[in-house]
């Protein structure tokens, strides 16, 4: 005699949800940078799930998409109340090459770095801009649910990914390293040696942001004056470091004296001015660096 009793409505919702599962954990990582913080998105995801009565929803797939993006959405506005909190391995990997002052337009291996980078582009971006761009242009989302999400038009989703669009091509089309960004950067580099904090703010850009990912998690920091402060770092990184390119952008690398990898600094420069630092000291992650050899 066969089983008719009727199929538990929630035992359908937790398949379906599994199935999702790594759709889900893809666009909250691509909304946060953090393998750690998407992880919990998509476990908060399942117990709202949980709660509601699912032979309600008429479209689960949506209904996820939807709350992942919203909490998402409060995780990246938490963060800029709180720029300098720890969070979770946003970048697991960087490709490091030897920076000979040739044209990197014409390397292949730069056009990778490029692509790697995309999660740093993507932090120029306000939260509302990168969900618009995350949700539409990587994973298809109509710009009517997009809006539903941000409590916004279809209109104005739109807008938030044009623009959002246009940021990330700028960026990206500042990556090839010329003689103007590696003078911006020595230039950071000399008045941090000599201690000359004026001629830092000079270099900066007034909204620059430091990057510091050490054993612990990594470090945020914003403003040109917390940064020109503790410039200290970089500078001492850099003394017997040897010049790269960081994912297309201008570096540092140095070892310690017995040779093993001290640290890695990589800086972002746009219209004569710093707007971001990238410092990695953290030894597991230098340890996945393809690094040249010391000078």
């Amino acid at each position: 005699m066969s089983d008719t009793r009727p199929a538990d409505p929630m035992t359908e919702a937790s398949e379906a949800f599994e199935t999702q599962r790594d759709r889900l954990r893809a666009v909250a990582y691509r909304m946060l940078g953090s393998h750690a913080d998407a992880e919990d998105v998509v476990q908060e995801a399942w117990l709202r799930l949980s709660r509601q009565d699912t032979v309600a929803i008429h479209n689960l797939v949506g209904w996820l998409t939807t709350v992942v993006g919203r909490i998402s959405l409060d995780v990246l506005r938490s963060r800029r109340a709180r720029p300098e909190a720890f969070y979770d391995d946003r970048l697991s990997e960087h490709v490091v090459t030897l920076d000979d002052g040739s044209v990197p337009e014409d390397d292949a291996v730069l056009a990778d770095s490029v692509g790697l980078a995309l999660l740093v582009v993507q932090e120029s971006l306000g939260p509302s801009e990168r969900l618009a761009f995350v949700l539409h242009d990587l994973f298809a989302v109509p710009f009517e649910e997009i809006g539903q999400i941000l409590g916004k038009s279809t209109a104005a989703a739109k807008m938030l990914a044009s623009r959002a669009r246009r940021k990330v091509r700028a960026v990206e089309r500042r990556t090839g390293v010329g003689r103007e960004q590696r003078e911006v950067v020595e230039a950071f580099l000399t008045a941090a040696r000599l201690g000359d904090f004026e001629g830092l703010l000079r270099v900066l850009d007034p909204d620059v942001k430091l990057t510091v990912d050490t054993p612990s998690g990594v470090v945020v920091t914003l403003g040109a004056t917390k940064v020109a402060a503790g410039a200290q770092v970089s500078a001492g990184a850099a003394a017997q470091g040897r010049a790269v390119l960081v994912d297309g952008l201008p570096g540092i690398v140095s070892w310690r004296e017995d040779g093993t990898p001290l640290s890695v600094v990589a800086f972002t420069v746009a219209d004569g001015r710093i707007t971001g630092i990238t410092i990695v000291i953290d030894p597991a992650e230098l340890a996945l660096m393809d690094l040249p050899d010391p000078a």
